[in-house]
């Protein structure tokens, strides 16, 4: 701690993370001895915070991440929109494809931003907000085998028709962003994907992450 920090925020916010990163909550007592403060700090930080709607305790004492945290995180989306645009931007002049960064909601990929070329004659007509199972198309499935760590060899994913028939797609995960799990990809109507837009996709990947770190 430096004499510019909050103490009591530092300790709070260490208590959310401590509580993000179970399933099952944690006790007044757990969280007394991974924070190494008494028991009535504790109790006192978690009051603070079930008062914000951050946190919650359930029947059995254990408190748990709250409900009002979904409302900081509606606004995660905005801002990792406009860091993406640039990169996409590039990505779909450059392809001449639909570009899209996509992002894990649940069991579900959620495109967040989405980037139509200028020059093309025709392109696949993708919005945001669309959403699909992970296990399914090039977004969903790069980010599976991310986390799976099974992403070999040139570093993407490719898929054909799994979306929308006669669409192909192709997307390579974001690595080294905490606290954010997603890919960057293109769709395109083509029966296959041209050798070069694997690469590029997977430079694209490379620019997101490193404005959003």
């Amino acid at each position: 701690m430096t004499a510019e920090t909050s103490q009591t925020l530092d300790r709070g916010l260490r208590v959310l993370k401590l509580l993000a990163d179970t399933d099952h909550g944690l006790t007044v007592t757990e969280l007394s001895s991974k924070l190494g403060v008494n028991r009535t700090v504790v109790y006192r930080l978690l009051a603070t915070l079930e008062q914000h709607a951050l946190v919650r305790r359930d029947l059995g004492g254990r408190a748990r991440v709250g409900l009002g945290v979904l409302g900081l995180g509606r606004q995660v989306h905005p801002l990792v929109r406009e860091a993406a645009l640039p990169a996409l931007r590039s990505l779909a002049e450059d392809i001449g494809a639909t570009a899209h960064l996509t992002l894990v909601d649940g069991a579900e990929a959620l495109a967040v931003a989405v980037v139509e070329p200028t020059w093309t004659d025709y392109h696949v007509a993708y919005r945001a907000g669309i959403r699909h199972p992970l296990d399914r198309g090039a977004a969903g499935r790069a980010i599976l085998a991310a986390r799976q760590g099974a992403l070999n060899g040139p570093g993407y994913m490719l898929a054909h028709g799994e979306l929308e028939a006669g669409a192909s797609g192709a997307a390579a995960p974001l690595s080294g962003v905490t606290g954010i799990e997603g890919s960057v990809g293109v769709v395109m109507l083509s029966d296959c994907v041209p050798e070069r837009v694997g690469p590029r996709v997977v430079d694209a990947a490379r620019e997101v992450a490193d404005a959003l770190r």
